[in-house]
């Protein structure tokens, strides 16, 4: 009996300790990438020992808030503020208030293409991430405090006319490619893309999961290009408020399920993350050096359709896609007002001019007349 009983114990014992690696087994990485011309996070240590840390996900959500210009949650750990002091600068009053927050599934650690010197992490602050049931919350104010813009609009070789032959030949060119497309045929070309190691990625658009990893990775580029424009038209507004910006890439599983980890795909990824450091930099020189980075990457995340953070809002929210934030009445209202100040400005300084000029005449002729009455 006590054989059973023994047996049974440990019986139970296994099966309770593979419940807890399935649910808190899974791990992945996190770079946060800091300003050049503005640094908002705390140097690298030169011995690497920073590097071994570890963050669990409400922790990345806490820092996004924290870099956002909010308070994060009040049930974050003292343990767990000390891991942010060693990410973050010190100064409350010195938050970028933008940050990119970018999902990447099918990697847990793109180290093996982050040791080039182009890299987009090479000297980004590295830490590992555990994925365990909860997400990352990253506690966000109301609408007037915060606007939150979705970077997932896809675009679709079969349904968008902006995914064609020409998209891909003009990405192959910013990427120092080529695209030879097929006379007979649309979308049946193929690219060639040379990458930092050495080697040239070769994509034919006929294939299934070449065409889907294209098609994320332009659609990825074209969000990050219309935040940039929309931010751009907004530069001379009296805009405050904090952006966020969030974007899950799926890319990357596509090529792993039809090629594995390793060859094509491991190539994607280093193709990923030059594509991210070109758009990164066009969003520090459209947000003049005042926005953090902050990818996320994970091998086999919990559910393939769930976002691992999660926006949580203490009132009430206002999340956009990029056309929503394009028509909204709210930025027609603010370009508007930036016009009409910059108009009243320009009309109260041409006023000011000829009024500055005819009074001179008038002092002029003032004097010519008392001259011509001394000399008679």
């Amino acid at each position: 009996m006590d054989c059973r009983i023994s047996k049974g114990f440990s019986l139970l014992l296994i099966f309770s300790l593979l419940f807890v690696q399935s649910r808190a087994g899974t791990s992945g990485s996190v770079f946060f990438l800091d300003s050049p011309t503005h640094p908002f996070l705390t140097p690298r240590s030169s011995d690497g020992a920073m590097e071994v840390d570890t963050l669990l996900l409400p922790e990345v959500g806490a820092a996004v808030s924290v870099l956002l210009g909010f308070a994060p949650s009040a049930t974050l750990s003292a343990a767990s503020s000390f891991k942010l002091n060693e990410i973050l600068m010190p100064n409350p009053f010195e938050r970028p208030r933008s940050v990119l927050v970018l999902e990447v599934r099918g990697i847990e650690d793109p180290e093996v293409v982050v040791e080039h010197d182009n890299s987009l992490l090479h000297g980004a602050i590295k830490r590992k991430v555990f994925y365990g049931s909860d997400k990352a919350e990253i506690l966000l104010p109301g609408d007037d405090q915060v606007s939150v813009v979705s970077l997932d609009e896809h675009l679709s070789f079969d349904l968008d006319t902006n995914c064609n032959d020409k998209e891909i030949s003009d990405f192959a060119s910013w990427m120092g490619g080529s695209y030879v497309a097929n006379e007979l045929k649309p979308l049946n070309g193929e690219l060639t893309i040379p990458l930092a190691s050495g080697a040239n990625l070769n994509l034919h658009m006929s294939k299934k999961a070449d065409r889907e990893f294209i098609a994320s990775l332009l659609s990825l580029t074209h969000n990050i290009r219309r935040v940039v424009e929309m931010h751009q038209d907004l530069s001379g507004s009296m805009q405050n408020a904090a952006e966020l910006l969030t974007g899950c890439f799926d890319g990357i599983k596509v090529l792993n399920e039809q090629y594995g980890s390793g060859g094509v795909g491991q190539q994607g990824v280093e193709l990923l993350l030059t594509t991210l450091s070109k758009m990164f930099g066009s969003l520090q020189l459209a947000y003049k050096g005042q926005i953090i980075g902050v990818v996320s990457f994970s091998g086999t995340p919990p559910s393939s359709s769930e976002k691992m953070l999660d926006v949580i809002y203490t009132s009430q929210p206002t999340t956009r896609s990029l056309a929503e934030v394009e028509d909204s009445p709210d930025l027609t209202a603010t370009i508007k007002v930036a016009l009409v100040r910059k108009t009243l400005a320009w009309i109260t300084g041409i006023i000011l001019l000829v009024s500055t000029l005819l009074g001179y005449l008038l002092s002029s002729e003032y004097a010519t007349d008392e001259g011509h009455s001394v000399v008679f």
